[in-house]
């Protein structure tokens, strides 16, 4: 059985002041030339499909274009919601839309049953399964010891109908333990959002989606896709592409992508301003790119946004790389914020502000205080 996996569309995004529509019309457009060349058996929509939870009405028609497309080609389509979306907007119709081969995640409600497919070797199970939190399986499962994302997810699966001897696919929306990140996501402090990658042992797949860089975690079995566009310049080197998965008799998965080509690229470009303002220095197509341009000029250049904008359009982002800026106080990167605990970030802030580290008391208070407030979030 050939499957393709999405995630991540974020309809309706905007990055900066520039709103992606038409930007994901174009790629979704191309998805379906994909679809068309693949000849899938089903597609995978692994969350975040819309960018807010009350997406606009432009988002919301676009993605309704796009699943009348799939389902005029008579292929079976499996959605789940993210954490951008809601789950109870993204799942209105659901009922109706099965009709035409369109599945929806429902709003969680403790009770997961399987959408069957049949192929030449026999049925496979696919169990969609939303963004969760413990606070959203802890109301089903009182009796179970629920504290993390992991444990949330582990009682939820572990509550599944699952048997081991068919083949059985997950689509799921969560941060994996291990996983690459980049600054266009949506991360906890302190990792608090990490799921263990061990909970997924019983699946032939996992399609995930959430992290916008497309890898395996671990293997093959579990894997993101990524987003099909960039949406910050922290993917820049990033290659978008479909996910295809084949899925054999029982434990036969090959896996490979195809690559998704923007209406619009989004790189960085750093120099003079007297380089990046030369003749010949980008074609036509490359100066329509979504530009963060660094300029590496001692000094600061008069109107250099609005002078740059002549050639390039559509930059987005101006700064500058000299002796004044690399000699300037930093604050830590989000990636490195991601391995400090709550406490250890508050630490640090205190510190900054008093030059003087917290006394064991106040170390104390705040530990309490951060566990009060984090039992009433989960």
């Amino acid at each position: 059985m050939k499957l393709i996996h999405l995630s991540d569309l974020h309809l309706g995004k905007r990055v900066g002041e520039v709103s992606m529509l038409e930007d994901q019309a174009y790629i979704l457009d191309r998805i379906l030339d994909i679809v068309d060349g693949e000849g899938p058996d089903a597609l995978l929509i692994a969350g975040d499909v819309y960018d807010k939870s009350v997406p606009s009405a432009e988002a919301v028609t676009l993605f309704d274009g796009f699943l009348c497309r799939l389902a005029r080609r008579k292929l079976p389509v499996l959605v789940i919601s993210g954490n951008h979306d809601s789950p109870e907007r993204l799942a209105f119709g659901a009922r109706l839309m099965e009709g035409a081969g369109v599945h929806l995640s429902p709003v969680y409600n403790g009770n997961i049953t399987p959408v069957t497919l049949t192929d030449e070797h026999g049925p496979v199970d696919f169990w969609l399964l939303p963004f969760l939190k413990p606070a959203h399986v802890r109301r089903f499962y009182p009796e179970e010891t629920i504290d993390s994302c992991t444990d949330a997810v582990e009682t939820a699966i572990a509550h599944m109908d699952i048997d081991p001897g068919r083949r059985n696919v997950l689509l799921c929306h969560q941060f994996v333990t291990g996983a690459a990140t980049c600054e266009s996501e949506e991360l906890s402090v302190g990792g608090t959002d990490n799921v263990d990658a061990a909970v997924f042992n019983g699946f032939d797949y996992v399609a995930l989606g959430h992290l916008h860089g497309p890898q395996n975690v671990g293997s093959g079995r579990i894997r993101y896709c990524g987003t099909p566009l960039k949406y910050s310049f922290s993917e820049a080197g990033h290659y978008k592409s479909v996910t295809v998965a084949e899925l054999g008799e029982k434990g036969e998965l090959k896996l490979h992508t195809v690559p998704l080509l923007p209406r619009h690229d989004m790189r960085v470009m750093r120099g003079t301003f007297a380089q990046l303002t030369g003749e010949g220095k980008e074609t036509a197509g490359e100066r329509e790119d979504y530009l963060h341009i660094i300029l590496t000029d001692e000094e600061d250049v008069p109107e250099a946004l609005g002078r740059l904008r002549q050639i390039y359009p559509n930059l987005l982002k101006l700064s500058y790389d000299n002796t004044r800026t690399r000699t300037s106080r930093s604050v830590d990167r989000a990636q490195s914020v991601q391995r400090k605990s709550p406490l250890e970030l508050f630490e640090a802030l205190y510190e900054t502000q008093n030059n003087q580290p917290m006394s064991k008391e106040q170390r104390d208070f705040t530990q309490t205080l951060i566990k009060k407030l984090r039992e009433e979030e989960l």
